[in-house]
């Protein structure tokens, strides 16, 4: 969920009501005017160190490399706490590679280990969508990529339609070309806030593409976005009987299960096992 970090009464909701998987710290477009950039720093440092997002993933939104600000969103921010960043306006690998170099130095002089800071590059342009891939291997930090669908139909110079056909191709391509990396591909968010309806259909659209998240405007989405990107209890129960039938085959010789004359093959497996994985996660989590 963004957070605008210069605004204390939202920093504060988000250190104390707020259930996000990630917090993305805003440094960059929310955050007017520009003195208040440093407020923004300030704050997220003051929250970190008071220990007020322990146990949270911390991504701060920073300045892009042509904004005169990444250098002093990243010195100030490379602290114990901070999970990571958000590297808004990624266009090509080598504005990842850059930023991962950058980091490897700041790591180096602080005395962190190297790779302590991960990335999530904001897809934003046509270029980005087109590049996903190389910028998803441009930098091993790079855990997930985000969509941002604003930024990039102003680019593409289409027109928002109610039924999301103006970014369904980049929403495909960003979330194929993620997952061919190994990254985590996460939706871009829902502009329409308070229409919990168009979220639920954009949420069953984007767990249909492959997304592993969704960008949060919102506290009150969150409800519904955890709802869709967590395994159901049908699909934990049906994932169990599928390693239990496939194991049970395996102990008796059969070689291959089969369920109600159908064959429990090796992709069937892997999704079962993907959904068991992720149950586990988000339990251990609660």
């Amino acid at each position: 969920m963004f957070v605008p970090a210069h605004n204390e009464r939202l920093m504060e909701s988000a250190a104390t009501r707020c259930n996000a998987d990630v917090l993305l710290l805003d440094i960059e477009d929310s955050v007017q005017p520009f003195e208040n950039k440093q407020v923004a720093r300030d704050n997220i440092l003051r929250y970190v160190r008071e220990g007020r997002f322990a146990g949270r993933a911390v991504y701060p939104r920073i300045n892009d490399r042509e904004s005169g600000e990444l250098l002093r969103d990243v010195y100030q921010l490379t602290v114990p706490g901070i999970t990571g960043f958000m590297y808004p306006k990624a266009t090509k690998a080598e504005d990842i590679y850059f930023i991962g170099k950058l980091l490897e130095t700041i790591e180096y002089e602080k005395g962190l280990p190297v790779g302590t800071f991960k990335l999530i590059p904001l897809i934003e342009t046509a270029g980005a969508v087109m590049n996903i891939q190389s910028i998803c291997q441009a930098c091993n930090r790079v855990v997930a990529v985000a969509f941002g669908c604003e930024d990039f139909v102003t680019d593409l110079q289409g027109k928002h339609d109610a039924e999301g056909v103006s970014i369904l191709s980049a929403r495909t391509m960003i979330a194929m070309g993620a997952r061919a990396c190994g990254v985590q591909p996460i939706d871009t968010v829902h502009i329409k806030v308070h229409d919990l309806e168009d979220l639920e259909r954009n949420l069953q659209l984007s767990k249909k593409l492959g997304f592993e998240g969704m960008l949060v405007l919102n506290p009150k989405e969150l409800p519904l976005v955890h709802q869709y990107y967590s395994p159901s209890d049908e699909e934990v129960a049906w994932a169990k009987e599928m390693v239990e039938l496939s194991d049970e085959a395996v102990r008796e010789g059969k070689g291959v299960a089969v369920k109600e004359g159908k064959f429990i093959g090796p992709p069937m497996l892997k999704m079962a096992r993907n959904i068991l994985r992720k149950h586990e996660l988000i339990q251990a989590k609660q």
